[in-house]
């Protein structure tokens, strides 16, 4: 693993950014400025982070319902999100998308999207197209655990496999599909298991560790590249907020909460590895610290004075029609 200063800065700037930009939004619901569900992404930064700072303009990110943190890894600008959260004309799809369906097609975002599991058929598209037009492009699938239970998680992986698309599954196990306990519906520990019935190679990360989690996601990409199939990752990792903003998390114990976010945060696991390697400063993240605040500063100011979408615009952006 060989990671420079500027690859750690860009790490943490990337993971930092997420983090606040979930806590803004939550700040932003609260004073009745933001309408609407929001699925928050906070706590799990090292997952998205890890993964897509081994990508370029050739590969393709498709998401869930929580898919800002995945967004912002993957280079969508942040002030665009903001408006597009606030229903504005300024955002990044014009205000017709929202939360839940963020999309950027020129950063290879292919989109958030609300129903559970069908990002991943999308992503077996996408690995085919790479693998036919021989774009040296890797497709990346986000998925939740409850999602591994769906039919499409299962018939996706079956096409990748049999035909070595350039293709990886990230599987993000926060231990709840939206309340309920992982344990309750699925009858093994590992999910990453299932990519047994494949023949699929599969990997466990700590999703908390960007670290690891870097080093496993990159040996499937390089793997991917060279054309050697797809491969299933599962990242073990943990929400910090609940299924969706205004969740009263009665079904999770406080003391279990307490322990992820005070032993094992993803960003302060961060900053302790990256200064004992000696390539950054304390003060180096502290800047960008600010920096972040900022930005989110200006985002969020920006999204207030833009412009809502025009009512006769309504009919416009449904269909792409080829010519």
């Amino acid at each position: 693993m060989s990671l420079s200063r500027e690859d750690l800065i860009d790490s943490y700037r990337q993971m930092r950014t997420i983090r606040r930009f979930e806590e803004r939004l939550v700040d932003l619901v609260t004073a009745g400025k933001l309408a609407g569900f929001l699925h928050l992404y906070a706590g799990q930064e090292a997952v998205a982070v890890g993964v897509c700072q081994h990508l370029d303009d050739r590969d393709i990110v498709n998401s869930n319902h929580r898919g800002h943190g995945h967004c912002i890894a993957k280079g969508v600008d942040v002030k665009g999100m903001m408006a597009e959260l606030f229903g504005k004309s300024t955002g990044t799809c014009k205000g017709k998308g929202g939360s839940m369906h963020i999309a950027d097609l020129d950063r290879g975002m292919l989109g958030a999207n609300g129903i559970v599991g069908a990002g991943i058929p999308l992503t077996t598209g996408a690995a085919l197209s790479a693998q036919i037009k021989r774009t040296g492009g890797v497709a990346i699938a986000f998925f939740g655990d409850g999602a591994t239970n769906e039919g499409a998680f299962h018939e996706a992986l079956n096409m990748a496999a049999i035909w070595d698309l350039p293709a990886v599954f990230v599987c993000e196990n926060n231990l709840y599909g939206e309340a309920t306990p992982m344990e309750f519906v699925t009858p093994i520990t590992d999910l990453a298991d299932r990519a047994t019935s494949y023949n699929m190679p599969s990997a466990i990360a700590d999703g908390m560790n960007f670290f690891d989690v870097y080093e496993k996601s990159g040996e499937a990409i390089d793997r991917a590249r060279r054309g050697e199939g797809p491969t299933l990752i599962e990242c073990k990792t943990y929400r910090y907020m609940g299924h969706y903003v205004g969740d009263p998390l009665t079904y999770r114990r406080k003391e279990e909460s307490e322990e992820w976010r005070q032993n094992r945060d993803c960003l302060e696991g961060f900053e302790t590895e990256a200064l004992e390697m000696g390539l950054v400063e304390s003060d180096d993240l502290r800047q960008i610290d600010a920096e972040v605040e900022i930005l989110l500063e200006e985002a969020v100011e920006a999204a207030e004075a833009a412009p809502y979408p025009n009512p006769e615009d309504v009919l416009t952006d449904v269909y792409y029609v080829s010519e």
